[in-house]
């Protein structure tokens, strides 16, 4: 039962999906820069070019040729092994910080994409929501008990309708003066 509850979990995770609309908005918001940066670099090739073309070619060389002279004389063959080791070392330590990067990346482009698609739909915010809760929770309550008393005041009499709406009234009016 274990695989169909991860297939289940797997198939019903929104996760891929907010981070595909993430990955969209991020790159249209960075394709709106394009023309500016075209811009740029039009204003700047013809200075690049001719500083290439004014380039000597034989200087190039020289200074090539010399730091791969520098990096072969830096060698020392009795540490060969011991520096690929290391460098090895490094290296798995370094895929593992990416592993981390890449997770966290995700995450943050899912949390983009999540609240891109919130505003493409026009819905408000959770956090707002749980920011409004916060601050007005009496509010919150209220609203909650309403739908209650409606419910039950459809099956009791009418008049017994505006008593509870008088008393969430009235309680509402009291913790507002104890706030004050």
């Amino acid at each position: 039962m274990a695989i169909a509850d991860d297939l289940k979990k797997t198939l019903t995770d929104p996760t891929p999906l907010y981070f595909a609309a993430g990955t969209a908005d991020l790159a249209v918001q960075q394709a709106k820069k394009v023309p500016d940066l075209i811009e740029q670099l039009r204003a700047e090739a013809p200075a690049r070019i001719e500083a290439v073309k004014n380039t000597d070619p034989k200087a190039v060389q020289e200074a090539v040729t010399a730091k791969v002279a520098e990096v072969f004389g830096a060698i020392d063959p009795k540490k060969l092994g011991e520096t690929a080791q290391d460098l090895a070392l490094r290296g798995v330590g370094v895929a593992a910080e990416y592993a981390v990067r890449a997770k966290e990346t995700y995450d943050k482009v899912a949390e983009h994409g999540e609240q891109a698609v919130r505003s493409w739909r026009g819905e408000v915010s959770a956090e707002i929501v749980d920011i409004a809760v916060a601050v007005e929770p009496e509010a919150a309550t209220a609203q909650a008990a309403e739908p209650a008393a409606e419910a039950d005041a459809d099956e009791k009499p009418a008049a017994k309708k505006s008593p509870a709406r008088r008393s969430t009234a009235k309680k509402a009016a009291v913790t507002a003066d104890d706030a004050s």
